[in-house]
């Protein structure tokens, strides 16, 4: 389970993470990475955020995605910079996806967004 000090829980958290952070789209999941380079190292902990919307399915399978989507977030909480905001939204394939094929599509969606950005891009 995700570490309660790393959840986001906050509307403007989501919404500044969405609209000003770096996305990277896979099958099962789309990533949303704002890096905050201007906290000092070991000061903030990166916070991580789930929408599972109603599309994916009725309230037990999103819960159920919401709970597994949590648990891979947890193994790449080491990978992410102090300060960060990740939100994670859950296409309406992570319903059916099974688990491999949803941690796939977590760690290269994390890949791309956590490798050093070529100048010009964000």
């Amino acid at each position: 389970m995700l570490p309660s000090g790393h959840r986001m829980r906050r509307r403007d958290e989501f919404t500044l993470a969405v609209r000003r952070g770096r996305r990277a789209g896979r099958p099962t999941v789309v990533v949303h990475l704002l890096r905050r380079d201007e906290v000092p190292e070991g000061e903030a902990s990166p916070l991580v955020g789930f929408i599972v919307a109603r599309t994916v399915g009725n309230a037990v399978v999103r819960n159920h995605v919401r709970r597994r989507l949590r648990h891979l977030a947890r193994r790449h909480l080491d990978r992410l910079p102090p300060g960060s905001l990740l939100v994670v939204r859950a296409n309406p394939a992570a319903g059916t996806a099974r688990h491999d094929e949803l941690a796939a599509d977590l760690e290269s969606a994390l890949d791309r967004l956590l490798r050093p950005t070529s100048k010009g891009r964000r």
